[in-house]
């Protein structure tokens, strides 16, 4: 049975499942699921079942396929630069496709382990003259592109797939969820300028850098919460779910938590050393793709950035501008969707070979979103 009337968004992080099933015919009509938080992932598969469930019975239809949200540690991107003489011909989308698929061979090539995620033109140059966007009707001698690559581990895109076989369910499109996450919040900030999203999750932190309209680059340091959570765990000496509850609670009286035997000055340095750390790190991530050392606009988004809202700003030296954006299950579940249904002119779809019947090209790909 097909699922006609919603269209079901998995976000699967290593600390929490979030799922949305929003109505193709009601716009205003949506579901939410999510499980609770989690230090290991060894009954994923019963968290995903049971949402999975939840969301059947809330909108009365079986779910036979999903479109997956996922983040790594080992995904990353790649920028690559290739170009073409047409003598004067008219521009065709043929001939970007063409450029497309040699870029794509050259990934699939060096990164064999990986699976592209999404394809993103940044540029289009042609004869000397800088695009945005594909234009139309318009004669070139020279085109050249700009493509940005965005890459995670097959093992990882398999794994969740044989999870949801089991349910016999199909995934249809992958999505690297804080790439997704910072589009739908880039567009309702309406910042101008570069600015960074940094996605702060359980095990890995990631740099979503734009110029403008323009992705710069992700970057992944191995690095997020649950190391702030073992610092506290082992300088206190107490295990790790308990680390956690003082984690997400070190603003609050110790007195209130029970744990008279800690030190509230201690346990908001530990803090702030380790979440400085990142935000320093992310920074010279960030300088090295935008190749300057000045100005820029950071946003804290993810799990384990709740630690350290606008509140908490000046405990941090930085130069730049730090905003936290305090997310909520809908806006996760939500930026998939728009993702989806949006129209995204710089990013090029991969659609799979099985739904499509067209000639060699369109088996490739829909051009644009």
């Amino acid at each position: 049975m097909n699922n006609k009337n919603f269209l079901t968004f998995f976000d699967c992080g290593f600390s929490k499942i979030r799922a949305g099933a929003f109505s193709a015919n009601i716009k205003t009509e949506a579901f939410y699921a999510e499980s609770d938080f989690f230090i290991d992932s060894l009954d994923i598969e019963q968290k995903i079942q049971k949402i999975i469930t939840n969301l059947e019975k809330d909108t009365g239809e079986y779910i036979d396929n999903i479109n997956l949200m996922i983040d790594s540690p080992k995904m990353f991107s790649v920028g690559i630069s290739l170009s073409k003489k047409l003598d004067g011909s008219k521009l065709k989308k043929t001939n970007i496709q063409f450029l497309i698929q040699e870029a794509k061979q050259q990934i699939f090539k060096n990164y064999v382990d990986y699976n592209i995620t999404h394809i993103i033109i940044n540029n289009y140059k042609i004869d000397n003259i800088d695009y945005s966007y594909f234009p139309d009707d318009i004669k070139c001698n020279v085109i050249s592109l700009d493509i940005l690559f965005i890459c995670l581990p097959i093992d990882l895109v398999l794994y969740y797939k044989k999870i949801f076989s089991k349910s016999n369910i199909l995934v249809n499109q992958i999505i690297c969820s804080s790439y997704a996450k910072s589009i739908s919040y880039k567009d309702n900030l309406n910042s101008t300028g570069y600015v960074s999203f940094i996605d702060v999750g359980f095990n890995k932190t990631s740099i979503i850098t734009y110029l403008n309209d323009k992705t710069l680059s992700l970057d992944v340091l191995p690095i997020g919460g649950n190391n702030i959570t073992k610092d506290i765990s082992q300088i206190l000496k107490i295990d790790l779910k308990n680390s956690e509850q003082l984690k997400y609670n070190f603003d609050l009286n110790i007195k209130n938590l029970n744990r008279d035997d800690i030190s509230l000055d201690i346990l908001q340095k530990i803090t702030f050393a380790r979440t400085e750390e990142i935000l320093e790190l992310c920074t010279k991530s960030i300088e090295s793709s935008i190749h300057s050392d000045g100005r820029f606009k950071m946003v804290l988004m993810g799990e384990g950035s709740k630690i350290l809202d606008n509140r908490y700003k000046d405990k941090i030296s930085f130069i730049n501008e730090i905003d936290y954006l305090e997310e909520t299950l809908e806006d996760i579940c939500q930026s998939g969707f728009k993702f989806i249904t949006g129209l995204n002119k710089q990013e090029v779809v991969v659609v799979p070979k099985k739904q499509i019947k067209q000639g060699f090209f369109e088996k490739l790909f829909h051009f644009f979103k």
